[in-house]
């Protein structure tokens, strides 16, 4: 079997398994709540299933669509940036705009498109372990799978001479912890799968290992900032382009059912199958630009829950 097709039929299983664990469940934990019981859970770890470029533990509540709208412009400083770009504000490195609709309260899907290269991305996500007041369970565990295509038009002839060549997978385990009802953290290692890279010397997977983090400053602005380690790691220091491992801080404000993110990176691109491998920017030599984030939830059903003490809250 050739590896695209190896690929494909992975991500595949990876979303059976997680909505057959989705299945067995839905709703269990509300039908086990005592009341001594229904707090027992570590609620809202980070309050986005985003951090700043990374994905967060999170996932959506049961029914609740997510309209996400993401944009980084362009350097603030250094050769692209300054004031006759008003520090990069003419200019647009990507867009995106995507959907997360939660299936259960622990399975996530969503749906995208980037600015850059075209690109479309579909993801699943499942929460297998959440973190318990008790001591049971001292961490938070979530599992990421997804698929991106480039559809835009070959820059060569040869570019994509295999349909396959337009694809990548990223999978990515996510470990979080809730330390205290201010400070959240979590490690991030992940895998990025691609059938074709520019350079010869450039490997076709790339294993990483993330860093990311929240602070929660006031009821509704956080501190949040991520870190992704890929050069020096799977990828070599000594190719023709030079790339750098992505940082992204920003601050997350919540307005009621928004949640609106001002974020700094020098990563010009958004997900995680472009940006872990297409960093180009360095924070040292002006490579930093400003980006936002503005979510908004709908809640697709009318909720049946009419137990005050279980509705979402803020943290």
């Amino acid at each position: 079997m050739n590896k695209p097709k190896l690929f494909i039929y992975l991500f595949l299983l990876l979303v059976i398994i997680a909505m057959h664990a989705s299945a067995q469940q839905v709703d269990s934990l509300l039908k086990t709540l005592d009341g001594s019981a229904k707090f027992n859970t570590v609620e809202a770890t980070f309050k986005s299933p985003h951090v700043v470029l990374s994905h967060s533990s999170e996932t959506q509540k049961k029914h609740d669509l997510d309209l996400r709208i993401r944009h980084h412009f362009g350097d603030i400083g250094g050769k692209f940036g300054g004031a006759h770009t008003l520090y990069g504000l003419d200019v647009a490195t990507d867009l995106f705009i995507g959907l997360d609709y939660g299936v259960s309260d622990k399975l996530t899907i969503g749906l995208g498109r980037s600015k850059h290269d075209e690109l479309y991305d579909l993801y699943v996500k499942q929460k297998i372990f959440q973190q318990k007041n008790d001591g049971g369970m001292p961490i938070n565990l979530t599992f990421l799978a997804q698929v991106a295509l480039i559809a835009r038009k070959p820059f060569a002839t040869t570019e994509f001479s295999n349909y396959s060549d337009r694809l990548s997978y990223f999978i990515q385990p996510i470990i979080s912890r809730k330390f205290s009802s201010r400070i959240s953290g979590q490690i991030i290692p992940g895998l990025l799968i691609r059938s074709a890279t520019g350079d010869v010397n450039d490997p076709e997977n790339l294993f990483t290992v993330g860093f990311a983090g929240r602070i929660k400053l006031t009821k509704r602005l956080s501190f949040v900032a991520d870190y992704t380690l890929v050069n020096g790691l799977s990828r070599p220091n000594d190719l023709t382009v030079k790339y750098y491992n992505p940082l992204g801080v920003g601050l997350e404000i919540e307005t009621g059912g928004h949640i609106f993110s001002l974020n700094f990176m020098n990563s010009e691109y958004i997900l995680e199958n472009n940006f872990i491998s297409n960093t180009q920017k360095s924070w040292g030599k002006g490579g930093v630009r400003f980006g936002f984030t503005i979510s908004r939830n709908f809640s697709l059903f009318k909720s049946k829950n009419k137990n005050q003490d279980t509705k979402s809250t803020i943290y």
